[in-house]
C-alpha cells in the first residue's frame, strides 16, 4: 500500500471573498501562510516522513507546499496536474455573479450538467487529470508515503475516485478547508479513504478565523472556490 496525503492549500484573499480561483495564480494571504507553518509543525511531530511532495504549481498550493517541506526537509517538486480546475471566464468572479453573468449554464449545473465551467474544465476532465496524475507518482514510489499540495476540487475528484464515483457526483464530500489533511491508501487495485479533511492543526488554536467556513454552495458539485 502507499500512502497518499492530499492536502488543500491555505488561505487566500479571494476564498475570503467567495471569488472562483481556478487557474488564477492567488498567493496565500497572511492567515494562509500560518495555517501552512501549523500544519507543516504538526506533521513534524507526528513523525510523518514523505518520500516525496508534490504541489500544483500555482502560488498558493506551491508556498503551503514550501513551509511543509522546509520543516520535513523534502525538497517540492512541481506538478502542473495537480492544478484547480480551470474556471475559465468564471475566474475571478464571486458565486453571485456567475449566477446573474452566467444564468444558463449555471441552471444546467446545478441540474447536474457537467459543462465546461465558464467555457473552462468539465468536472470529468479535472478527474480524469487528478487521478492520472496521482497513479503515475504512487507507480514511482510503491509502498511510500507521499504528499500531493493541491486545490479543493481536486481533492473532491480525487476522493470520489476512491469511492467510485465520476462525473460531477462530489456531493458525499464536505467543503476541503484550508490546509485539511485527507488521507489515501492506494494499492495496486484499489484506493481506500483513511483521514477526511483534518483540520486539528487549526482547531488548536481555538481562533476561528483559522478555520475556513465553506461558501453558502459548499455542496454545488464543482470545485472549491
Amino acid at each position: 500500500m502507499t500512502t497518499v496525503y492530499l492536502i488543500r492549500h491555505g488561505e487566500t484573499d479571494w476564498n475570503m471573498q467567495g471569488r472562483w480561483q481556478g487557474h488564477v495564480d492567488v498567493p496565500l494571504n497572511e492567515i494562509g501562510y500560518r495555517q501552512a507553518r501549523l500544519l507543516a509543525n504538526r506533521l513534524a511531530r507526528d513523525g510523518v516522513r514523505f518520500e516525496a511532495i508534490y504541489s500544483s504549481d500555482l502560488a498558493r498550493a506551491y508556498q503551503t507546499a514550501w513551509e511543509i517541506g522546509t520543516v520535513l526537509k523534502v525538497p517540492v517538486q512541481l506538478l502542473p496536474a495537480l492544478r484547480e480546475i480551470d474556471t475559465g471566464r468564471w475566474s475571478g468572479l464571486t458565486t453571485d455573479e456567475v449566477r446573474t453573468q452566467f444564468p444558463d449554464e449555471w441552471e444546467q449545473i446545478m441540474q447536474g450538467h457537467d459543462l465546461p465551467r465558464g467555457g473552462g474544465e468539465t468536472i470529468a476532465a479535472l478527474q480524469r487529470r487528478v487521478v492520472m496524475a496521482v497513479e503515475a507518482m504512487v507507480a514511482q514510489h510503491r509502498g511510500h508515503t507521499l504528499a500531493f499540495v493541491t486545490h479543493g476540487g481536486c481533492i473532491r475528484a480525487l476522493l470520489a475516485h476512491a469511492e467510485n464515483l465520476t462525473g460531477s457526483v462530489f456531493g458525499n464530500y464536505p467543503h476541503i478547508g484550508n490546509t485539511s489533511v485527507s488521507i489515501l491508501e492506494i494499492g495496486y487495485k484499489h484506493w481506500r479513504v483513511k483521514l477526511l479533511n483534518d483540520m486539528r492543526h487549526l482547531e488548536v488554536e481555538h481562533e476561528p478565523s483559522l478555520v475556513s467556513t465553506p461558501p453558502d454552495d459548499a455542496e454545488l458539485p464543482t470545485a472549491e472556490q
